[in-house]
């Protein structure tokens, strides 16, 4: 590896990997990269013999070999050349901070080690004598390096400089947005500053491009849920909502859903904030609140733009209730999201806002109520007996205990010792029947809505489908509970 230049053989992708006598095996991902090899033979006088490999695997070992090397060229807190910032320091030592090598060397790494181990946000934090940085991967957060303290101004400059964001600011919140290209992949960052008690912590939102965006298949829906969800999808106009905490998987649901529905023959619009994943084919409006243009106001337009269907991201007040509402009647499919903790709360969510109740009735078609679970390690998995007060907290019987596959990751370093790796959805879906529909006119409460749906429509609650994924294997009763509400039996 040391024979080839760390950026060479990340723009051509290439990895020598050992030597035959005086020859130099060099592994690559296409047939493609065979220019760069014959060029690498040349740069390093030796001959060479080209392998074909993985290309994922090919860009994880160049991007691990090659930014431990960086790492490891950090300087360390006993540094001298990296001074320490007050409110007194001058602009021009801040952004000389920023360029140095070893900070933009950092903030890269940061970034590129987010990638590749799959993390959703990156915070770094300040305290009194050292600075953390962590990652949130699977929805957990997990500490991965601390440099040094006197690192931290320039650092936080680095990002303000690549977010476009005032850099002598440092006393009031910021946000910005860093475009950036790691291993040939166009990466999103969001990024948000505030100023503490020892200095500005900033959290970095990553939205990767690159990630392909699931269908309704691989969401992890139960087999019978995914037939209702799709025949409810293609219904021609009414509401669809999706419901749960943050970060829970709604947006990834509605994108799926339109994806599925997407054909020629539809014209599908947008407004979210933020437009987190570019759609083909799909009209996306970004909310932009500072300039007037608010969820209300887009939807206003969106409905004069002749769609047939509208997802609006979320909707947060009676304006945009009613909006959606209307627009659902007039004869469009609308999806949306709502923060609640389970489906049938959707419906006495909108009563809450004060929407009539003939309103929600007539227009509400079906929502859907979700959380993510971690997966099981499926490179360390190994069977597991789980205690019986576990199992009973999920709803599992004796009986079915007895016939179930459980399974528990060892911890190995695929899933960096956890037990898991990668997430799916648990799902509770509620149609809105004409039973529902009287209840919510009737103004009832959402647990007699549950108990109808559960009774007739054959309703699985979360913490049932989290028991079916229990069952499989695919996860174990503590990551479950730990993301679903404990039902009374």
């Amino acid at each position: 590896m040391a024979l080839a230049p760390g950026d060479y053989a990340l723009r051509h992708q290439i990895l020598p990997i050992g030597m035959d006598g005086e020859a130099l095996i060099v592994a690559m991902g296409s047939p493609a990269a065979l220019q760069g090899v014959d060029d690498l033979g040349i740069l390093v006088r030796r001959p060479v013999i080209p392998v074909l490999a993985d290309p994922g695997l090919i860009r994880e070992k160049i991007e691990e070999h090659f930014l431990e090397k960086i790492l490891s060229g950090l300087p360390g807190a006993d540094d001298s050349n990296i001074t320490e910032v007050d409110d007194s320091t001058d602009l021009a030592d801040l952004a000389k901070m920023a360029g140095e090598t070893a900070v933009v060397q950092m903030v890269n790494l940061l970034f590129a080690q987010a990638v590749r181990d799959g993390a959703s946000d990156i915070h770094v934090e300040p305290y009194e004598r050292d600075v953390v940085v962590r990652y949130r991967i699977d929805g957990m957060m997990s500490e991965m390096m601390r440099p040094p303290k006197r690192m931290h101004a320039a650092l936080v400059s680095r990002l303000k400089i690549l977010g476009e964001m005032n850099i002598a600011e440092r006393r009031l919140p910021q946000d910005g947005r860093i475009k950036i290209t790691i291993a040939g992949r166009p990466i999103d960052v969001r990024v948000s500053i505030v100023p503490t008690v020892y200095g500005e912590r900033a959290v970095m939102r990553i939205l990767d491009k690159g990630t392909a965006m699931l269908g309704l298949a691989e969401l992890g829906m139960q087999a019978d849920v995914l037939a209702k969800f799709r025949r409810l999808i293609s219904l021609p106009y009414g509401i669809i909502l999706a419901t749960g905490p943050t970060g829970s998987g709604k947006s990834t649901s509605l994108y799926a859903a339109l994806q599925e529905i997407w054909s020629p023959t539809t014209n599908i619009l947008t407004i979210e904030d933020p437009v987190e994943y570019q759609v083909p084919g799909i009209g996306q409006i970004q909310v932009r609140p500072n300039i007037g243009l608010t969820f209300a106001s887009g939807l206003r337009s969106i409905v004069r733009q002749d769609p047939d269907v509208i997802m609006v991201g979320e909707i947060r007040d009676l304006e945009t209730a009613e909006i959606a509402i209307h627009a659902s009647l007039t004869g469009h499919l609308v999806f949306s999201t709502l923060h609640t903790n389970d489906a049938p709360g959707a419906v006495t969510r909108l009563l809450d806002m004060e929407v009539e109740p003939y309103l929600v009735a007539s227009s509400l078609v079906g929502v859907v109520a979700q959380r993510l679970v971690r997966r099981v390690c499926s490179h360390c998995a190994e069977a597991d007996k789980p205690g019986t007060d576990a199992l009973s907290a999920i709803g599992v019987t004796p009986d079915e205990a007895r016939g179930a596959t459980f399974k528990r990751g060892r911890g190995c370093e695929k899933c960096q010792g956890s037990g898991y790796r990668g997430r799916q959805g648990l799902y509770e879906l509620l149609l809105v029947d004409e039973t529902v529909r009287r209840l919510t006119v009737d103004r009832a409460s959402s647990s007699v809505i549950k108990q109808h749906a559960i009774e007739s429509q054959g309703m699985r609650t979360l913490l049932g489908d989290g028991k079916l994924a229990v069952l499989d294997g695919r996860s174990t009763p503590e990551e479950v509970l730990r993301v679903c509400q404990r039902e009374e039996f």
